[in-house]
């Protein structure tokens, strides 16, 4: 392995969270039941798969839903921090000679936001967001792009991913998948990952590398 490809929404900083409890307060409110099962729709992509999907069962305005939903957020953001592990695993990819690009189907004003709120922008030889991109996650351009300008080939990467759009991504432009579910994504079912860890915080990167090299078969 020569390259480490992150995700970022609900991965690095658990934004999704924050943001399926935003949508399910609203929905709530106009006596939907917002499911996680319908919320993970749009994890990982866009958010209008969820809106189209909604619009069958409830009565709503977009403008209106995301207002209120950016609202709520925005009270919640002093209290969003990185993810257990995260930093670490940054550290020792980089001490270990690793290219390391991220991925995000996120523009790139929100991504680079959190990454210089947090101080981590430093470490990634390469950020790919759906502004450089024509088609974002499930679709596997976000992912061939990043790896094409790391001039690392897809079975020598291992992409951390923490949603099923995001996986079905890695796994189609070749990489080997490392799932790393959060509170919202962690209900979900996954497949065709190599390994799937609890947090970063499960075992070192070094142990990871380990567990990914000794394994002659999917680690499920």
């Amino acid at each position: 392995m020569k390259a480490v490809v992150f995700d970022f929404d609900g991965l690095i900083v658990d934004t999704e969270s924050v943001w399926y409890e935003a949508f399910r307060q609203i929905f709530c409110k106009l006596d939907y039941d917002l499911t996680i099962d319908e919320f993970a729709l749009c994890i990982g992509t866009s958010d209008d798969v969820l809106f189209d999907r909604l619009k069958k069962k409830v009565s709503f305005t977009k403008e209106s839903v995301l207002r209120e939903a950016k609202s709520i957020y925005k009270d919640q953001l002093p209290a969003l921090k990185l993810r257990d592990g995260v930093l670490e695993y940054l550290n020792t990819a980089k001490n270990l000679g690793f290219k390391i690009g991220l991925a995000s189907s996120s523009n790139r004003i929100w991504v680079e936001g959190f990454l210089d709120r947090f101080d981590i922008k430093d470490y990634f030889d390469v950020i790919k967001t759906a502004d450089d991109v024509v088609k974002i996650k499930p679709d596997p351009e976000l992912y061939l792009a990043a790896i094409k300008e790391l001039r690392a080939a897809p079975e020598e990467t291992i992409a951390f991913e923490d949603s099923v759009n995001g996986l079905r991504a890695a796994l189609d432009a070749g990489l080997n998948v490392v799932i790393v579910p959060n509170k919202v994504t962690g209900q979900l079912n996954f497949g065709g990952h190599i390994l799937r860890l609890n947090s970063m915080s499960d075992m070192t990167f070094e142990e990871l590398l380990v567990a990914i090299s000794a394994s002659g078969e999917k680690i499920i």
